[in-house]
């Protein structure tokens, strides 16, 4: 599939550079009129996942993975089932383990590679009700479980799951991983470590044998941190075992459905691998769009309520 043209050109105009465009949005885009109903559901490791459905009574279903440290009523999230459910579409935001606002039963949390949680939601949305068609979409973390979830199904995808979209994703881990390094985006990493340590904390007085607090009030970057938590929680190496091995593109080569993928050139927190040109240039499923602007889960639209990712994606979706 060519790569495509982006038709997101004209940011606010007090948005003008990549971190305002990412900063702002998040801490001041609000989004009303969306009511979930929870559904709790069990893995098949004997954990927990919350489901939040906002049903309209449609045929068709769209399921939203969200980002790192998200959940589903993130601006992202609610926006996208706003707007979709405006459309007659049904929609399903799950919650990552540890996230929206319940701490899981098992020793795991969550990571960019944890498809196997996607899978079991997906699984259940099947045997609620017979959909016709569902759509996956994935926001920064989010999209990267739904690329690795779509290469690891493959030919088995089930058939009901017509398209795919992902925006602000890190493609290859290692490299978005490498931008929390960057002096600029320090916001970012103590923003992101902050909250990632406090569930670790909270993980420590359910298992005080598998973690060590002192050394967790120490770790003050993301090498050490996924080295001595991420990667021994979940059973890698280290931290460069863990961003290798759940990295999508691994996988992105057997998606066999059209999947959107949307990620600004201005992104703080994408590395040049995290956007698949040669990929797109030979794979016809794999649709790449590059806006120069947007930064990293923004794409604000001056006066509207929605942003131009979520419209774009509603347009991916419904054209035929």
């Amino acid at each position: 599939m060519p790569i495509i043209s982006s038709t997101y050109k004209n940011p606010p105009w007090h948005l003008f550079n990549g971190h305002l465009e990412t900063i702002v949005p998040s801490l001041t885009r609000k989004v009303q009129g969306i009511m979930y109903h929870r559904e709790k559901i069990n893995t098949p490791d004997g954990d927990f996942l919350n489901l939040d459905w906002s049903s309209v009574g449609g045929g068709k279903l769209l399921i939203i993975s969200h980002g790192l440290e998200g959940d589903s009523r993130r601006h992202y999230v609610m926006g996208l089932a706003k707007l979709f459910n405006q459309h007659g579409i049904d929609v399903l935001a799950w919650n990552n383990r540890t996230c929206g606002g319940e701490m899981n039963l098992r020793p795991i949390l969550y990571h960019h590679g944890a498809s196997y949680d996607l899978k079991a939601v997906i699984a259940h949305a099947l045997a609620s009700k017979p959909y016709e068609e569902i759509f996956l979409v994935g926001i920064s973390m989010g999209g990267a479980q739904t690329l690795k979830y779509l290469g690891e199904e493959g030919i088995d995808l089930p058939a009901q799951i017509k398209k795919a979209a992902v925006y602000s994703t890190p493609c290859n881990l290692p490299s978005s991983a490498a931008t929390l390094k960057l002096r600029r985006n320090v916001f970012y990493k103590n923003r992101f470590l902050g909250k990632l340590k406090k569930k670790i904390e909270a993980k420590a007085l359910q298992f005080p044998e598998l973690i060590d607090v002192e050394l967790l009030r120490k770790v003050d970057d993301f090498d050490s941190f996924d080295t001595n938590f991420t990667a021994k929680i979940h059973g890698f190496k280290n931290a460069d075992d863990f961003y290798h091995s759940v990295s999508a593109d691994n996988w992105m080569p057997n998606i066999p459905i059209p999947t959107l993928i949307v990620n600004a050139l201005n992104d703080p927190l994408l590395g040049p691998e995290c956007y698949p040109i040669k990929l797109a240039e030979s794979k016809s499923e794999i649709i790449l769009e590059m806006p120069k602007r947007g930064g990293h889960t923004g794409f604000s639209v001056a006066g509207q309520e929605f942003t131009w990712s979520e419209y774009r994606i509603l347009a991916m979706f419904l054209e035929g």
